[in-house]
């Protein structure tokens, strides 16, 4: 059980590291995070983990759904795409 928990935490600490170097004006999907973190099919833990960052520095508002789509943003889907519009 603690080795799960220490996988979880590792992949979300990568998770975050990726993240935080998307420079500005750039995006990432959610698939090409979950892949760089080295686990191609954990899409949906990728959202998860950017969901409950509270981190400023970690810009979460730079990943995006495949299909082009903002996709989810713990400060609101709105207040995602006024960032990315901002930037791009």
């Amino acid at each position: 059980m603690q080795a799960a928990v220490a996988m979880r935490s590792a992949f979300s600490k990568r998770v975050f590291d990726i993240v935080s170097k998307i420079p500005k004006g750039s995006v990432m999907t959610y698939k090409q995070v979950a892949t760089a973190a080295g686990n191609p099919k954990a899409c949906r833990a990728v959202v998860n983990i950017l969901n409950s960052n509270s981190d400023p520095r970690i810009p979460c508002h730079r990943v995006i759904r495949s299909d082009g789509t903002p996709g989810g943003y713990n400060r609101g889907t709105a207040q995602k795409q006024r960032l990315l519009q901002k930037e791009l």
